[in-house]
């Protein structure tokens, strides 16, 4: 009985996996490939990340290599109808898919190897703004928005702690990616939206994790410290993960059940880590041994992560976020110190929601546009210095740049003094800068 449960599961995680599924998903909102209309040869090696038909096609032994191919060969009942089903995402003779003045490309090229992506037809605007919109909370940019916006005008408290969680998400994330070693959905049937993060492996979804630690994790610190109606948090955390897990198989990165497990598994990690979380802070603000422990633990965990597989972009944001988490941290024990951005007392608690009013709105729009204007020059003043001088430090030629940072102590010197100076500034020189400027 308990091995029929267990096949009956396999079988689900292989049909969830299947990226027919997200073929289709693609096609229900309104995605159109313009793939070659010229068939797979049967021995066709597949690209880096599924970038060829080999992965829904193909059979023999290559099957056995990638989870999706091996999915392809146990579901042969249903093939047929599948491949029928997948075949509408690529040119099945509509007139609209060989018109080019419809096409579009991804928005950024790939992050390790420049590819800029094949062309593709978006016949529903507002899916493709909303999705986009929703991807975008996982990455770089909407970071340098978020947790600065946070720490500057709601509450550093909770600013501190999230990104405590965001760090340690991705660490695990991105390196269980890399032990387990899945491509992504295979192209065609699937329509890559999306080309950045192409060349990473996939299982499980980093921005269905982040998209899902981050909201709850703010509900679950704020709703018992801000006075705010619980119903109205619990559904912007829903809202945002949701969005952010559905926009990761939109792009044609992620299949069902990498989306899925990356939900779940960051419920677990949440569930361990929400509790110690007051505690960390707390150690991070006031031992004496904490700055050490910090350099010591996030270099470390950075190390860790780059033994795990050969240099790809993963180990770098993996790197980014454990470096911008020491860096916060470091700043936020200076800040205690010197009594900048005080919690409030205990019995403060819970706090009210501020009146929006205009000059509260104007204050806390320009504390944004001063500090993330400083934040982008210290990070585009460092990224000069710091490759330069990680290569000389480590004998690496610095005259490619992109090869040379492939070096991991060249990547890991480069993402700790880029990431770690932009998070200190954010915590601790910006703010001061505020008070400077009559923003605090």
């Amino acid at each position: 009985m308990a091995s029929g449960a267990l096949h009956r599961f396999v079988c689900l995680c292989r049909y969830l996996q299947d990226p027919c599924h997200v073929a289709r998903f693609q096609q229900l909102c309104g995605v159109r490939g313009t793939f070659s209309e010229k068939p797979a040869e049967a021995g066709e090696t597949l690209g880096v990340n599924g970038a060829c038909v080999g992965q829904c096609a193909a059979g023999g032994d290559s099957a056995d290599r990638l989870p999706a191919q091996r999915l392809r060969k146990s579901l042969k009942a249903v093939e047929n109808v599948e491949q029928d089903e997948c075949s509408a995402n690529g040119p099945s003779g509509r007139d609209a898919e060989r018109d080019s003045k419809g096409t579009v490309k991804p928005l950024r090229r790939n992050s390790l190897t420049g590819d800029v992506g094949q062309e593709f037809i978006i016949e529903n605007r507002l899916l493709f703004y909303l999705f986009t919109v929703g991807t975008e909370l996982g990455n770089e940019m909407f970071f340098i928005l978020f947790f600065p916006f946070l720490m500057w005008n709601v509450d550093p408290y909770v600013s501190r702690q999230l990104i405590v969680v965001w760090a340690w998400v991705l660490f695990l994330g991105q390196s269980t990616k890399d032990l387990v070693r899945w491509t992504r959905p295979a192209s065609p049937p699937v329509v890559k939206v999306e080309v950045f993060y192409n060349t990473e492996y996939s299982m499980p979804s980093t921005h269905a994790m982040t998209g899902t630690a981050l909201p709850f994790c703010l509900f679950l610190l704020t709703c018992s410290r801000w006075q705010y109606p619980f119903m109205f948090g619990l559904s912007i955390a829903l809202f945002w993960s949701v969005l952010v897990c559905i926009s990761r198989i939109y792009m044609g990165m992620h299949s069902v059940l990498e989306v899925i497990t990356g939900f779940l598994y960051s419920v677990l990690i949440l569930a361990v880590l929400q509790p110690m979380l007051h505690d960390i802070d707390t150690f991070y603000l006031s031992h004496s041994y904490a700055p050490l422990v910090v350099v010591l633990v996030h270099v470390g965990f950075s190390l860790v992560a780059f033994s795990l597989d050969s240099w790809s972009t993963s180990r770098g944001d993996t790197a980014q976020a454990l470096a911008t988490a020491a860096g916060a941290a470091l700043a936020s024990r200076l800040n205690q110190q010197v009594g900048l951005q005080p919690d409030p007392p205990e019995e403060a608690l819970p706090l009210t929601l501020p009146l929006i009013d205009g000059a509260l709105l104007s204050r806390s729009i320009m504390r944004l546009l001063v500090g993330v204007a400083v934040l982008l020059a210290v990070r585009a003043a460092m990224k000069a210095v710091a490759i330069p001088l990680a290569c000389r430090v480590f004998g690496v030629p610095s005259d490619d740049v992109r090869k040379a940072r492939q070096h991991a102590h060249v990547e890991l010197a480069y993402r700790f003094l880029v990431y770690g100076t932009v998070a200190y500034c954010c915590v601790f020189l910006v703010p001061l800068l505020f008070g400077f400027l009559g923003l605090s």
